[in-house]
Protein backbone atom coordinates (compact mmCIF):
# COMPACT_ATOMS: atom_id res chain seq x y z
CA UNK A 1 0.00 0.00 0.00
CA UNK A 2 1.33 3.23 -1.22
CA UNK A 3 0.87 6.68 0.59
CA UNK A 4 -0.76 8.97 -1.26
CA UNK A 5 0.38 11.92 -2.54
CA UNK A 6 -2.44 14.14 -0.68
CA UNK A 7 -4.54 14.04 1.79
CA UNK A 8 -7.92 12.41 0.96
CA UNK A 9 -11.18 13.72 2.72
CA UNK A 10 -14.18 11.11 3.36
CA UNK A 11 -17.44 12.56 4.21
CA UNK A 12 -19.49 10.82 6.72
CA UNK A 13 -22.66 11.63 7.85
CA UNK A 14 -21.32 12.98 11.62
CA UNK A 15 -18.21 14.84 9.65
CA UNK A 16 -15.79 14.06 8.07
CA UNK A 17 -12.55 12.51 8.35
CA UNK A 18 -9.59 13.74 6.35
CA UNK A 19 -6.38 10.96 5.76
CA UNK A 20 -3.57 12.15 6.13
CA UNK A 21 -1.28 8.91 5.82
CA UNK A 22 -2.20 5.48 5.04
CA UNK A 23 0.70 3.07 4.79
CA UNK A 24 0.69 -0.99 5.59
CA UNK A 25 2.11 -0.30 8.64
CA UNK A 26 0.21 3.12 10.37
CA UNK A 27 -3.02 5.57 9.39
CA UNK A 28 -3.23 9.02 10.38
CA UNK A 29 -6.09 11.29 9.82
CA UNK A 30 -7.75 14.25 11.48
CA UNK A 31 -11.61 14.03 12.52
CA UNK A 32 -14.10 16.75 12.18
CA UNK A 33 -17.10 16.18 14.18
CA UNK A 34 -20.13 18.14 14.33
CA UNK A 35 -21.70 20.26 17.06
CA UNK A 36 -24.78 17.77 18.22
CA UNK A 37 -23.17 14.87 16.42
CA UNK A 38 -21.43 11.09 17.08
CA UNK A 39 -19.66 8.42 15.67
CA UNK A 40 -21.62 4.35 16.22
CA UNK A 41 -20.75 2.87 19.42
CA UNK A 42 -18.24 0.56 18.06
CA UNK A 43 -15.33 -1.16 18.69
CA UNK A 44 -12.55 -2.94 16.71
CA UNK A 45 -11.54 -6.58 16.10
CA UNK A 46 -7.84 -5.50 15.15
CA UNK A 47 -7.42 -1.82 15.18
CA UNK A 48 -5.62 -0.15 17.96
CA UNK A 49 -6.23 3.82 17.70
CA UNK A 50 -4.50 6.79 19.62
CA UNK A 51 -6.42 10.32 19.17
CA UNK A 52 -5.80 13.95 20.52
CA UNK A 53 -7.72 16.49 20.81
CA UNK A 54 -7.05 19.43 18.02
CA UNK A 55 -9.88 22.29 19.28
CA UNK A 56 -13.63 21.61 20.32
CA UNK A 57 -15.10 19.48 23.48
CA UNK A 58 -15.65 15.87 22.46
CA UNK A 59 -17.70 13.91 24.38
CA UNK A 60 -15.77 10.38 24.68
CA UNK A 61 -17.24 7.37 25.73
CA UNK A 62 -14.53 4.07 26.48
CA UNK A 63 -14.96 0.96 28.12
CA UNK A 64 -12.78 0.16 31.02
CA UNK A 65 -11.16 -2.72 32.72
CA UNK A 66 -14.32 -3.80 34.02
CA UNK A 67 -16.50 -3.78 31.08
CA UNK A 68 -18.45 -0.55 31.74
CA UNK A 69 -18.80 2.24 29.50
CA UNK A 70 -17.41 5.65 31.10
CA UNK A 71 -18.22 8.89 29.57
CA UNK A 72 -15.61 11.66 30.12
CA UNK A 73 -15.41 15.22 28.28
CA UNK A 74 -12.18 16.15 26.34
CA UNK A 75 -10.50 19.44 24.97
CA UNK A 76 -7.93 20.14 23.40
CA UNK A 77 -4.89 18.87 23.91
CA UNK A 78 -6.47 15.78 25.73
CA UNK A 79 -5.34 12.34 24.35
CA UNK A 80 -6.34 8.72 24.91
CA UNK A 81 -5.50 5.43 23.33
CA UNK A 82 -8.53 2.84 22.33
CA UNK A 83 -7.50 -0.95 22.35
CA UNK A 84 -8.32 -3.51 20.78
CA UNK A 85 -12.11 -4.34 21.42
CA UNK A 86 -12.88 -1.84 23.55
CA UNK A 87 -16.25 -0.37 23.03
CA UNK A 88 -16.41 3.71 22.04
CA UNK A 89 -17.85 6.50 20.91
CA UNK A 90 -16.82 10.11 19.53
CA UNK A 91 -19.71 12.74 19.93
CA UNK A 92 -19.03 16.38 19.10
CA UNK A 93 -20.41 19.04 22.07
CA UNK A 94 -19.24 21.41 19.76
CA UNK A 95 -17.20 21.40 16.61
CA UNK A 96 -14.30 19.08 17.18
CA UNK A 97 -11.17 18.35 15.44
CA UNK A 98 -9.00 15.38 16.52
CA UNK A 99 -5.98 13.82 15.55
CA UNK A 100 -6.23 10.11 14.96
CA UNK A 101 -3.23 7.20 14.07
CA UNK A 102 -4.20 3.31 14.48
CA UNK A 103 -2.80 0.52 12.91
CA UNK A 104 -3.79 0.17 9.20
CA UNK A 105 -7.13 -1.58 9.41
CA UNK A 106 -10.03 0.91 8.06
CA UNK A 107 -12.64 -1.40 7.90
CA UNK A 108 -12.45 -3.15 11.00
CA UNK A 109 -15.36 -1.30 12.52
CA UNK A 110 -18.00 -3.22 14.46
CA UNK A 111 -21.02 -1.13 15.11
CA UNK A 112 -23.42 -1.74 18.03
CA UNK A 113 -25.51 1.38 17.64
CA UNK A 114 -25.52 4.02 15.20
CA UNK A 115 -27.67 6.80 14.60
CA UNK A 116 -27.25 7.06 11.13
CA UNK A 117 -29.03 3.17 10.38
CA UNK A 118 -25.50 2.10 9.15
CA UNK A 119 -24.72 -1.98 9.05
Amino acid sequence: MNEPSTARRVDKPWGHELIWAHTDRYVGKVLVIEAGQQLSLQYHEQKDESIYVLSGRLRLELENDAGDLVTEELGPGAHRRIRTGRRHRFGGIERTELMEVSTPELDDVVRIEDDYNRI
